[in-house]
C-alpha cells in the first residue's frame, strides 16, 4: 500500500509488524498474538536470527551505495550542511539533557554516557535508504539536489554509526567481558580504561577499513586460494561481510559496524561484479530487511509506557534543531531560500538509521520500551513528512539552487 501510493515501504513493513504486535493484535486478542509470537521456543530463536541477518544486511548494503553518493561537484554545499546539520543537532540534544532530566527512559543497563549519545544521535541522524528511495520515484535522484542530500547524509551516517558504536562498546564495558580482546586484556567493566579501549577501537577498526579495507578486499578476491571468489561473487562478499562482523565482536565493538564497514569496502571496488551485488540487494530487501523492520514494529507498544507529549515535545524538538541548522548551513554555502527549506525538510528523514539506532539501543538496554516506542515512531513520522513535502513540491522549485562553487 505504502508503495502504491509512492511512499517509503519501509513504513509499511513496520506498520504491518505493528498491527501484529502488542499495540493492536496483542490488544485485541492475547492468547494468539502469544500463540503467534511466543517469547521462548523455536520460534523466537528463528525470528531472533532473521532480525539479526537483516540488520547486518541492511547495514551492508547500505555501506554498499556509501560510494555512489559521494561527489566532489557540490562540495562546498555537503561540507557546509554537514558541519552545520550533524555537529549543532547532536550539541542540542546533549545540552537539552543538562536540562530535561528523562531517567525513566534508560534502559537496563542504566548507563548515563551511552543514554546521553543515543539522545544526541537521535536529534542528528539523517536516513541514506529512505530519502535516496523518495528521490528514486520522484525522477530525481541525478540531480545536483540529490547529490547534496546523499552526499551529506552518508557523511553524518558514517559518523553517528562511529558513535552508536561507542555508545554501545560502553555499555558492553558495564559487566566484565566475557570473549575477545578486552577479556584477554584483562579491561575491567565499566572502567576508564575500558571506554577509552571502545573509543579507539571503534576508530582504530575505521581507519584501518577505510585505508587498508579496499586492497586487501581486492587482493583476496583475486588469488588463486580463494575458490569461493572464482565460484561465486555473491559467497565471496557473504563470507567478507561475517569474517567483518567476527572481527568486531573479538575487538569488542558491535557486529553492525563490521557490517557497514565491510559495505564501505566491498562498494568501493568498482571492478566487483554488478550482478552480484544486485543478487545481495534482491534477497536482502526480498525477505531479510523486510522481516527486520516488521520486528521492529512487532516490538512497539503504544499502550504500556509511552507518552504521547513527549513523542510531541521531542518530535517538534528534534525536527526544529535539525532543520534550522541545515537551513543555515545551507544558506552558509550559497543555497537559495527555497532550495534550503527543501534540503532542511529532506534531510530531516530519518528512516533506517533512525530504526536502526533504536533497535539497537533498545536491544543493548540504553534505552527503555516507551523511549524506543518514540525514536521508532520519529523515524516514521519525520520519513512520511519528507517523502509527502517532496512529492508536491514542483519540480522546478526543488531543484532551484545555484549552480556549485566549482562551476562558478
Amino acid at each position: 500500500m505504502f508503495a502504491r501510493f509512492r511512499q517509503p515501504r519501509v513504513i509499511g513493513e513496520i506498520l504491518g509488524g505493528l498491527f501484529l504486535g502488542p499495540t493492536v493484535l496483542g490488544a485485541l486478542a492475547p492468547g494468539a498474538h502469544d500463540w503467534l509470537f511466543p517469547a521462548e521456543g523455536p520460534t523466537a530463536h528463528v525470528l531472533g536470527a532473521v532480525y539479526q541477518l537483516g540488520l547486518l544486511l541492511l547495514l551492508f548494503v547500505s555501506g554498499m551505495e556509501i560510494r555512489s553518493a559521494f561527489t566532489r561537484d557540490e562540495g562546498r554545499a555537503v561540507a557546509s550542511i554537514s558541519v552545520a546539520g550533524m555537529a549543532v543537532p547532536f550539541l542540542a540534544g546533549l545540552a537539552a539533557l543538562r536540562f530535561v532530566h528523562l531517567e525513566r527512559y534508560w534502559g537496563t543497563a542504566q548507563s548515563s554516557s551511552a543514554f546521553l549519545l543515543v539522545f544526541a544521535i537521535a536529534v542528528a541522524v539523517t536516513s541514506i535508504p529512505v530519502i535516496s528511495r523518495i528521490m528514486h520515484d520522484l525522477g530525481i535522484l541525478d540531480t545536483a539536489f540529490a547529490r547534496v542530500v546523499l552526499g551529506v547524509a552518508v557523511l553524518e551516517d558514517v559518523v553517528l554509526y562511529v558513535l552508536l558504536a561507542i555508545a554501545l562498546g560502553i555499555v558492553s564495558g558495564t559487566a566484565s567481558a566475557e570473549f575477545g580482546l578486552p577479556d584477554l586484556l584483562g579491561l575491567a567493566g565499566g572502567s576508564a580504561a575500558d571506554i577509552a579501549y571502545h573509543v579507539v577501537a571503534t576508530l582504530g577498526l575505521l581507519a584501518l577499513f577505510l585505508a587498508l579495507g579496499p586492497k586487501a578486499y581486492r587482493v583476496v578476491s583475486r588469488s588463486k586460494l580463494n575458490p569461493i571468489s572464482r565460484g561465486s561473487p555473491v559467497a565471496n562478499q557473504l563470507v567478507f561481510l561475517l569474517s567483518s562482523t567476527v572481527l568486531c565482536l573479538f575487538l569488542g565493538v558491535e557486529a553492525f559496524f563490521g557490517a557497514l564497514l565491510a559495505g564501505i569496502v566491498v562498494g568501493s571496488r568498482r571492478r566487483e561484479p554488478a550482478s552480484a551485488v544486485e543478487a545481495v540487494k534482491g534477497f536482502s530487501f526480498a525477505f531479510f530487511v523486510p522481516v527486520y523492520f516488521a520486528i521492529v514494529g512487532l516490538q512497539l507498544d503504544l499502550i504500556r509506557g509511552f507518552d504521547p507529549l513527549f513523542f510531541v515535545a521531542f518530535l517538534g524538538f528534534a525536527c526544529a534543531a535539525k532543520a534550522i541548522s541545515v537551513y543555515a548551513g545551507a544558506r552558509i554555502a550559497g543555497e537559495g531560500p527555497r532550495s534550503s527549506v527543501n534540503l532542511a525538510v529532506a534531510l530531516n528523514a530519518r528512516g533506517g538509521p533512525g530504526i536502526v539506532l533504536a533497535s539497537v539501543a533498545f536491544g543493548a538496554g540504553i534505552i527503555s520500551e516507551p523511549f524506543y516506542a518514540v525514536l521508532v515512531l520519529l523515524a516514521i513520522v519525520t520519513s512520511l513528512a519528507a517523502g509527502s513535502w517532496l512529492e508536491r513540491v514542483p519540480r522546478d522549485r526543488l531543484l532551484d539552487r545555484p549552480a556549485p562553487a566549482e562551476a562558478r
